[in-house]
């Protein structure tokens, strides 16, 4: 039998309130059947309806609470149809739920809606869909109210959720539109402390954040997405090119300490948020000094991440009072235990600095030109150190890291770098313009291509890479189009060295096997979580395969794990909205003795499966406005020995404006009844 009582949700009307057994795929595939695991949410009202799960939830209650929220909390008041439109729904709503209303009120609200539809923004005009279905599928109870035959129920239990579908896809869930109209008034201080809240690296993720939020831009709906992520950057630019004093202030220093194995980036980000609320935090990071942000310093190139940009962002999280202590491996130089014994609680975050093999022939005899890893590459090089690269480079792989591996190649001085991918340009999961950015170095692409044998010569130096010519088959799990090889299409690439780059793990050989902390078969740390299934008893889960809401403490009490670790090889911005959570959960853990996700968080999560961007939604606009692009460097001479100048060089201030006036502001508000 169907979970859902009644759902007008994406304007599929499921009535089941006279009986029946109507599904509401939204409720089947994307909603919980308990809102936390214990608790039953009863209904749900946001911007495109409302889905009922329980007959005995007040609808009409609801909706003036609804409406009350969205006028009292979220409205900008910047425009007069959602300041004063918003208002009368208000009180129209509050009259009859005080039994003071009547009939012709519900022709009220519903003509509010359309005048609604000249907002400055979409946040009001989304929100009274919820409340005029409402009025139309439940009029019987408004009627009641108004008789006087009906009263409101005391003090129901109710959770609300700002959003927008760019915010809801930020890992990190920073509120973009509020940065962008910052920046649109030449505000950058508020765009700038607007990220922070969320973001405390805005001047990296501004480089080389993967901008999933792009990919949920309703701007795209009538040209091209906001160019969100150069706008990121621009406010964070502009502090440190004005010479501005970061304003943060730490609160009064805490009796209770924290120590923070690794300084990538969900360690420096949940470090940074525990370090504001007064704690003490200690961050422990394997590489030498000079080399803090973990993967960001040593697994992404200086032409687009310059290191003195990423150190600042290290530097102002230092002066609140982190202490980074560099060189010090855990597990070597100081054990697990030793840090559960010193401090109150450790955050594990140590990245995934361990390359993946690649599963050929010959890759484990140690053959001279045959290197460890792409993330073993770019740190050595990075570093200064000899790479042991030649002149003919082949990296193998399609991610992000085998793109940096063949242009930093070029580089390091290589004559020839190729790389070697076993499916097409088009499933490709790199960055369609990191790819770009190789193609135009000089890089040479070898598509449909699979290593089977390394080729050396007498004196075991590598001479070639034996391949196989791939076709594309039926699609995998990925629903990408699972390669196949041809038969007979064996050949040979001549080269001197060879790069694995076909993905990297986490190294989690610090934690001793009698500490009571697991580790899954994919070697990532397992943390609690929260047992959210839909109604077909399915578990949800998030991209990664993961339980959909984790509250990363792990099975060993005041021990937590984070980025790389918790989730998976992921991106930057990733791992920050995990730090963040982290330091959130400590933080709790630490004042209040357990570790717990508040109702907030766990509507995040709700709001992610859900999904708020639609790709379909018909958005209305008078005119396209072309998107800006940041300035950059062209010309295969960027690619030369040592130049590892940025390529990209971000906005102008007039262009940064231009673009920001793009953001249509496209908030919603979400409200369960628990």
């Amino acid at each position: 039998m169907s979970q859902v009582v009644f759902s007008s949700w994406g304007r599929d009307i499921v009535d089941n309130r006279k009986g029946g057994s109507g599904e509401a795929e939204v409720v089947t595939k994307k909603l919980p059947v308990t809102y936390d695991g214990e608790r039953p949410w009863g209904a749900f009202m946001g911007w495109d309806g409302v889905i009922v799960n329980d007959p005995k939830v007040d609808i009409v209650a609801m909706a003036a609470e609804y409406a009350r929220r969205v006028q009292e909390d979220y409205c900008c008041a910047k425009c007069t149809p959602g300041k004063k439109g918003t208002r009368v729904l208000q009180d129209t709503m509050a009259r009859i739920l005080g039994g003071h209303g009547e009939e012709r009120d519900l022709e009220t609200i519903e003509s509010l809606a359309t005048l609604l539809q000249n907002c400055k923004c979409t946040l009001c005009m989304t929100s009274a869909k919820p409340v005029v279905d409402t009025v139309k599928h439940y009029r019987d109870d408004y009627l009641a109210y108004i008789r006087g035959e009906r009263k409101a129920n005391a003090d129901p239990k109710y959770t609300v959720k700002l959003t927008a579908p760019c915010q809801d896809k930020c890992p990190a869930h920073i509120d973009i539109p509020a940065y962008i109209e910052a920046i649109k008034d030449l505000r950058y201080d508020e765009s700038l402390a607007t990220i922070r809240e969320s973001m405390p690296l805005p001047a990296v993720c501004g480089r080389v954040c993967p901008h999933p939020c792009e990919t949920a831009c309703r701007r795209k709906n009538v040209d091209d997405s906001v160019n969100i992520m150069v706008l990121k950057r621009t406010a964070a630019d502009y502090e440190w090119k004005h010479g501005i004093t970061p304003p943060m202030k730490p609160k009064p220093r805490k009796n209770k300490t924290v120590a923070v194995v690794g300084a990538g980036p969900a360690g420096l980000a949940a470090a940074y948020y525990m370090a504001l609320e007064g704690f003490p935090v200690t961050i422990y990071e394997a590489l030498p000094e000079g080399f803090g942000g973990g993967m960001i310093a040593v697994g992404i190139p200086a032409y687009r991440m310059p290191r003195h940009i990423l150190q600042r962002d290290i530097d102002i999280i230092s002066d609140l009072g982190v202490e980074i202590i560099y060189n010090t491996r855990v597990g070597k130089d100081i054990s697990l235990p030793e840090l559960k014994e010193k401090f109150d609680a450790v955050l594990l975050a140590p990245g995934a600095h361990r390359s993946k093999p690649m599963g050929v022939e010959g890759e484990d005899k140690g053959y001279k030109g045959f290197l460890p890893g792409g993330i073993d590459f770019l740190r050595e090089a990075y570093m200064g150190k000899p790479t042991g690269m030649g002149k003919k480079v082949v990296v193998v792989g399609g991610g992000n890291t085998a793109i940096d591996c063949v242009r930093v190649a070029l580089r390091e001085g290589a004559e020839e770098s190729i790389l070697l991918y076993r499916r097409t340009r088009k499933e490709m999961p790199a960055d369609a313009w990191e790819v770009d950015g190789a193609d135009e170095e000089g890089v040479r692409f070898e598509f449909l291509v699979l290593p089977t044998k390394i080729v050396v010569n007498k004196k075991n130096q590598v001479t070639g890479v034996e391949c196989v010519r791939m076709e594309l088959g039926e699609p995998d799990a990925s629903g990408r189009r699972r390669p196949q090889p041809v038969e007979g299409s064996e050949f040979v690439i001549e080269c001197d060295t060879v790069i694995p780059a076909i993905g990297q793990d986490p190294d989690l050989s610090f934690i001793p096997d009698d500490m009571g902390i697991d580790i899954t078969k994919w070697n990532t740390v397992v943390t609690k979580f929260l047992p959210l299934k839909n109604p077909a008893g399915r578990d949800l889960k998030d991209d990664m395969g993961n339980p959909l809401t984790r509250t990363l403490i792990t099975d060993l009490e005041g021990v937590f794990a984070s980025g790389d670790a918790e989730i998976g090889p992921l991106t930057v911005v990733a791992c920050v909205g995990n730090g963040h959570r982290a330091a959130k959960v400590i933080q709790r853990w630490l004042e209040d003795g357990k570790a717990y996700l508040t109702d907030e968080e766990i509507m995040d999560d709700i709001l992610t499966n859900l999904g708020v961007y639609d790709k379909d939604e018909q958005v209305a606009w008078l005119d396209s406005a072309d998107r800006a692009n940041q300035a950059e460097i062209h010309g295969k001479e960027r690619a030369s020995k040592g130049n590892y100048c940025e390529v990209e060089l971000g906005f102008k201030d007039s262009q940064a404006v231009q673009e920001a006036e793009r953001c249509l502001r496209c908030y919603r508000v979400a409200m369960v009844a628990l």
